[in-house]
C-alpha cells in the first residue's frame, strides 16, 4: 500500500510551516493582518492584557476538555508559546491521538501571565478545531468496524491548513489520501470528460498515456458505472475509485477488480452507511465529512 495512503505524524510536519501559520494567526489578532493599512492599529498588541496583567507576572492555567474527545493540536502548544515570547511553557498530560473523558486536564500552561492571555484564544482555536476533526474521524473509524477497509480523508480541507487537517485525521485513526495534487495521478470524471475519454478505448488510452508520462506516481481513476472498469483495468490503473455506486454494484465491482487494482469507495459516505460499506471488501473508503463541517471540541483554559 505504499504511496496509496499516508498517516501524517508530527515529525513529518515542517516546523517552519507551523511557525508561519501561528505567526499569521497571532498577527490577525494583534496587528490586523489581512486588513488594508488604514484599518490596522497604529499600535499593535493586546491593550486589555497590557492593563490587566503586566509583563513579568507569573501564572498557571489548565487546558481542560469539557466533553469526551480525541485530541489533536497539543503538539502545537510549544510553538505557539515560543512565538508569543517564550516565557511560558506547556506541560502535557495527554498526547495527540488520545481519547479522553470530559473533565480531563490535557495540559498545564505556566509562565508569563501576559503571554498566556495573549496566546489563549490562538491555542484554543487550533486545539478545539483539530480535536474536532480527530474526534469526528474516530467516530467514523469506529462505525467502519473491524474490517480490512481503511478510512481516507479528501482534499476538502481549510485552505492553508491542509497539513494540520490531515494530521488531525491521522490522530483520529484515519488515513490521508492525497496530500496535494502533486503526489498522485487522479483521473476524475471531469478529467475524463475534458479528454472525451469516458468509456471504451478512449478511456483506456487516457489511462495508459497518464501512466506512461508519470510512471513515478500511483494512478487512480474514478468510475461511476461497471462498464468503465474493464478498460481501466486493461490500462493498468493502480486504484479504481467507485463513485456513488449502489451497495449491490460495489460488491460486483470489487469482485470484478479482484487483486488487479486497489479499490476505493466514494460518494454518499456517512456514519450510517459505513457499517455496510465495510462489508463490501474494498481497500479504502473516502469521506469529505472528516474535515468539513466539523464541530469544534469545547476545550477551556481554566486559570489557577
Amino acid at each position: 500500500m505504499p504511496g496509496m495512503a499516508h498517516q501524517l505524524t508530527w515529525e513529518k510536519i515542517d516546523p517552519a510551516y507551523i511557525e508561519k501559520v501561528v505567526c499569521l494567526a497571532r498577527d490577525e489578532d494583534t496587528a490586523g493582518e489581512g486588513l488594508i493599512a488604514p484599518m490596522r492599529p497604529a499600535r499593535a498588541g493586546d491593550p486589555t492584557t497590557e492593563v490587566s496583567a503586566p509583563r513579568g507576572k507569573v501564572a498557571a492555567a489548565d487546558l481542560v476538555a469539557r466533553k469526551p474527545c480525541t485530541l489533536s493540536g497539543l503538539s502545537m502548544l510549544a510553538s505557539i508559546l515560543k512565538i508569543y515570547g517564550g516565557n511560558a511553557t506547556a506541560e502535557l498530560h495527554a498526547k495527540d491521538g488520545d481519547s479522553v473523558p470530559a473533565g480531563t486536564v490535557v495540559a498545564t500552561i505556566r509562565g508569563d501571565a501576559s503571554e498566556m492571555l495573549m496566546a489563549e484564544r490562538i491555542m484554543l482555536n487550533f486545539l478545539q478545531r483539530m480535536s474536532g476533526i480527530a474526534t469526528q474521524t474516530a467516530r467514523y473509524v469506529a462505525a467502519l468496524g473491524d474490517t480490512k477497509t481503511r478510512l481516507l480523508d479528501t482534499r476538502k480541507t481549510t485552505p492553508c491548513h491542509r497539513v494540520l487537517d490531515k494530521y488531525a485525521v491521522a490522530c483520529g485513526g484515519g488515513w490521508n489520501h492525497r496530500l496535494g495534487l502533486y503526489d498522485q495521478l487522479m483521473l476524475k470524471d471531469n478529467h475524463l470528460a475534458a479528454d472525451d475519454a469516458t468509456a471504451g478505448a478512449a478511456l483506456a488510452n487516457l489511462v495508459s498515456r497518464a501512466r506512461a508520462e508519470r510512471p513515478d506516481l500511483p494512478c487512480e481513476v474514478e468510475v461511476d458505472r461497471l462498464e468503465q472498469i474493464p478498460p481501466v483495468l486493461e490500462a493498468g490503473a493502480d486504484i479504481i475509485l467507485l463513485d456513488n455506486f449502489s451497495v449491490e454494484n460495489l460488491r460486483k465491482a470489487v469482485e470484478l477488480i479482484g487483486d488487479a487494482a486497489w479499490t476505493e469507495i466514494s460518494g454518499g459516505v456517512s456514519l450510517e452507511s459505513l457499517p455496510v460499506l465495510g462489508t463490501v471488501g474494498a481497500d479504502f473508503v473516502s469521506c469529505g465529512a472528516l474535515t468539513h463541517n466539523v464541530p469544534w471540541i469545547d476545550i477551556g483554559l481554566d486559570w489557577k
